[in-house]
């Protein structure tokens, strides 16, 4: 019988409206982020399969309850770390964290570094209209070792570049200054995808299927032995999720990320609780 393993943490990061929240939310199937001008005030959310509930976590390493408000009254200055619980079906493989954007001039860059020594993968959103600044190669730069192994790079809000012309020169110029940096880059059009529905023809074009079946496949095999990326201009690949591999882990027998309708307020309730065991 083979020996369990513990669940990865991915981690995702980038700057200021970059798309990570949405990109959380998509993976989910759900909308327990919100996605609005004030999810920067955030502190790093760490989300994990369970019960729904969460808590918040102090500079301290003491755990409280949420407040009853939810993630709109969580204090930063004083919560080290949000956690969590909820049901999805990509929580069985890993955990997700969602980290506050590197670009905020109103944070301090400890409230990440402090918290992200702990991720085994990173999702790195860029905004597909001013993709891989300078300041983004720079942050990068400075994460742990190991984890710069482990890393994708999704361009965000894809759509917004409207021509084969200007798509082509952005990932021309990516694939030569962050190539070597990550395992993989993704193109991906988060409202597209959103938005999808059942519609696969969308779906697929959006760009979220390479990205999920790679993220997969970095999860359960450690490397990336699926189409990585899009070249363009056409359309993305097709990539079948494996579900053998899947299965084989025990965690669960259907990995297939739900398209996420997030709710008018662009937030979901979670209900306060206590005794959330320390990870």
């Amino acid at each position: 019988m083979r020996e369990a393993r513990p669940k990865p943490i991915v981690a995702l990061m980038g700057e200021f409206s970059a798309g990570k929240s949405t990109l959380t939310n998509l993976l989910l199937g759900a909308a327990p982020l919100p996605v609005r001008i004030t999810a920067t005030r955030l502190p790093p959310v760490r989300i994990s399969a369970g019960p729904e509930g969460g808590d918040r976590e102090d500079h301290a390493g003491e755990l409280h309850p949420l407040p009853p408000g939810g993630l709109a009254e969580i204090a930063p200055e004083d919560t080290r770390l949000v956690r969590l619980r909820m049901e999805a079906d990509i929580l069985h493989l890993c955990d997700l964290v969602d980290m506050p954007g590197i670009s905020d001039p109103n944070r301090d860059s400890t409230v990440w570094r402090d918290v992200i020594g702990a991720a085994d993968i990173m999702i790195w959103c860029t905004h597909a209209t001013q993709a891989w600044r300078q300041s983004e190669a720079a942050a990068w730069d400075s994460l742990p070792e190991g984890l710069k192994g482990n890393g994708l790079l999704v361009v965000s809000r894809w759509d917004k570049l409207t021509n084969d012309r200007d798509r082509s020169r952005v990932m021309t110029r990516l694939r030569a200054e962050a190539g070597s940096r990550f395992c993989a880059i993704y193109p991906v059009s988060l409202l597209d995808a959103i938005e999808a529905g059942e519609d696969r023809h969308r779906w697929v074009r959006s760009g979220a299927e390479a990205f999920v079946c790679g993220l997969l496949d970095l999860i359960l095999n450690g490397e990336i032995a699926l189409p990585v990326g899009i070249d363009l201009p056409g359309d993305p690949p097709v990539a079948p999720i494996d579900l053998a591999r899947a299965r084989d882990t025990g965690a669960i027998d259907r990995i297939v990320p739900q398209r996420v309708r997030p709710q008018p307020d662009g937030t979901r309730r979670i209900r306060p609780s206590s005794g959330v065991r320390p990870v």
